[in-house]
């Protein structure tokens, strides 16, 4: 009984220890980095009807709700190339491409919301005094649209996909957005839901939380080099704020 006693205080108080550590690391972080798609916002429904929408129109089989999931990710080009037939010529993709983009621009914020209590932790990190942005690889003009519907006044910055940078994970952007801000990488996290994500981070040499609400789940994560996971955006806080 002695044994199975201190066995239950040992594994409370190693608990507790590494809650802790893992905590402080967190806690001088100044500059919050955030993905768009599948971390503040679920475009899934809307990047579907879009993506089906186009494959219709040019006669090609349409994709399910999770082979869209996990078609995103890498841009919206490289969506509609994971989705389109692996026959297709580049001028039949062209026109497939040009036909999703336009929809998408016209009817991008027909479904798509922010996840329950994301704006809540925004407001609360901009009350904060924290400097926050987004980076994505969905197209700029997208991108800077559904940043100021949604997030107006919550953040310092938006970027997406537009020419002269890189897509992710190439750190193109997120040194773009750290130079604008006067940011240290130091001091700087990156959050998003996806191991492009991940490596992202790694190259733009920040550290790095990833989300399970999005278009990625745990085990997924894990494989692609996550280090720190949180289940619900409240978690955030708990993670950034003192």
């Amino acid at each position: 009984m002695f044994v199975s006693l201190f066995g239950i205080i040992y594994c409370n108080f190693a608990f507790k220890l590494l809650l802790y550590i893992h905590m402080e690391m967190f806690t001088h972080y100044n500059t919050i980095l955030f993905d768009l798609d599948g971390t503040l916002l679920n475009t899934l429904p809307d990047l579907q009807a879009s993506c089906n929408y186009a494959l219709q129109l040019c006669g090609f089989p349409q994709r399910s709700f999770e082979e869209v999931r996990y078609f995103v990710g890498n841009g919206v080009r490289k969506l509609m190339e994971r989705a389109a037939p692996s026959d297709v010529s580049d001028e039949e993709f062209e026109k497939l491409f040009m036909i999703f983009k336009q929809h998408y621009l016209e009817h991008g914020l027909d479904r798509t919301s922010p996840y329950e209590g994301i704006v809540e932790v925004m407001r609360e990190l901009k009350q904060r005094g924290f400097k926050t942005a987004v980076i994505s690889n969905k197209f700029h003009a997208a991108t800077q649209e559904l940043c100021n519907y949604f997030f107006n006044g919550l953040l310092d910055m938006s970027i997406g996909e537009h020419e002269g940078f890189r897509r992710k994970p190439s750190p193109d952007m997120m040194n773009e957005v750290l130079s604008v801000l006067q940011a240290n990488k130091a001091t700087t996290v990156y959050i998003g839901d996806s191991d492009v994500d991940i490596e992202t981070a790694r190259q733009g040499g920040v550290s790095c939380i990833s989300v399970l609400w999005g278009f990625r789940d745990r085990d997924f994560l894990l494989e692609h080099g996550a280090t720190c996971l949180v289940e619900k955006p409240i978690d955030l806080l708990s993670l950034l704020v003192q």
